[in-house]
């Protein structure tokens, strides 16, 4: 059934990063989620009010916030899908991850509202009317979510989709959520025990926990977080590639919405090659980078000098003792400028986050053992820290 719908639904002739085509997803999404949530509630709400149970009808909520949830998906996946304007010439792709932000508060007030009402019924105990129509709903439900869970899965990923990979989450909770008011409806039909409240509020407390856990996979790339190791190795194994190119560094990527990510990089090749050649070299590497990655990415030619001796060791000795200071340290763009008296080295280093402020006894380390182990020459080192920023060996 899962690969049907998608075989059927989604265009078979363009890549995932295509808005057509992740629009198409986030539409079968959502009319299936709305569908299958508001089949739920409609039950859940009728079986919950004819036997008194908060739990139920608790639960009956929950998947009518999913039924909304679902809408909002859908249309967030829809003006997703506007091309680029005047005013926006970065597209429009980020209102997927507004969507799922509008989503994880949806779920955050319902699951204060339900919390207060499980309360409710905590202080004022109630006996649930049991009966086989009760049993039969929340075993469907189960089924179904579970259908649900695994259906959004395989979409989610097939297109890459942190919105509806959280859906897929989000039925899955669904799933623990019902088999515990389940529980209760049968552990109170054996032994007596009203618990259907304190049942209610943990569902209650499970729906916050994952409007929590969603908004913060949303909000995270609203805020601009950094490229994912696995696109950082992938690019890099594209640079590698190119023989011409001696190092790599300042890799940085903007993603403004799946499909809609920028980035910049600085190269080094030898200063010596030609540099229309150079530059008709990074043209390529730039378009292999959109059609493999779906990166728009901007590199920076860095001429570099090869095969003097001296700059040679010095590369050496500075690599060396930066690695004893730390592993994660590296450098990159290192000059040589001689004068009279002194010759200055002048060179980055990019600095992990959490060795901001150490800055100073960096610097002092390596002039002390460049001193002692370059004692016939005196270097003024002149260094850029690019806190943060990743760097390519």
């Amino acid at each position: 059934m899962t690969n049907l719908l998608i075989k059927t639904c989604l265009p078979k002739d363009k890549p995932t990063t295509d808005p057509r085509v992740r629009s198409c997803a986030g539409r079968l999404s959502g009319v299936v989620g709305i569908v299958c949530n508001a089949l739920l509630f409609v039950a859940k709400f009728i079986i919950g009010s004819l036997s008194g149970s908060v739990s139920i009808t608790a639960d009956a909520m929950n998947n009518l916030t999913d039924a909304t949830s679902s809408v909002v998906t859908l249309v967030g996946f829809k003006l997703a899908e506007k091309p680029a304007d005047e005013d926006h010439p970065y597209g429009h792709a980020r209102f997927e991850y507004l969507s799922g932000l509008a989503v994880a508060a949806l779920i955050v007030v319902i699951g204060f509202e339900l919390a207060k009402t499980s309360v409710g019924k905590i202080l004022h105990p109630t006996s649930v009317a049991f009966s086989v129509p009760l049993l039969a709903v929340l075993i469907g439900s189960i089924l179904v979510k579970l259908w649900l869970s695994l259906f959004n899965t395989k979409l989610g990923k097939h297109i890459d989709s942190t919105t509806i990979l959280a859906t897929a989450a989000d039925s899955r909770n669904d799933v623990i959520s019902t088999g515990a008011v389940l529980l209760a409806v049968v552990i109170e039909r054996l032994s007596g025990l009203k618990i259907d409240g304190y049942v209610g509020l943990l569902v209650a407390a499970f729906i916050l926990y994952s409007g929590y856990c969603l908004a913060k996979d949303t909000i995270s790339p609203l805020l601009g977080e950094s490229a994912s190791p696995e696109l950082q190795k992938q690019i890099v194994d594209l640079m590698k590639q190119q023989e011409a190119v001696l190092g790599y560094h300042d890799l940085m990527v903007h993603d403004y919405g799946p499909g809609q990510r920028f980035g910049s990089l600085h190269v080094e090749m030898d200063q010596a090659l030609d540099p229309l050649w150079c530059h008709e070299l990074i043209d390529d590497l730039e378009r292999q980078c959109l059609q493999a990655l779906g990166v728009h990415l901007v590199i920076h030619y860095d001429p570099v000098v090869t095969g003097d001796e001296e700059l040679e060791q010095l590369r050496a000795t500075i690599g060396a003792l930066l690695s004893g200071i730390d592993s994660r340290l590296s450098f990159h763009d290192l000059r040589m400028v001689k004068g009279t008296g002194h010759t200055n080295l002048i060179f980055d280093i990019a600095l992990p986050h959490d060795l901001s402020g150490q800055e100073k006894a960096i610097k002092k380390a390596l002039e002390n053992a460049l001193a002692e182990t370059h004692q016939s020459t005196t270097y003024y080192l002149v260094i850029t820290f690019d806190k943060g920023t990743f760097f390519g060996d």
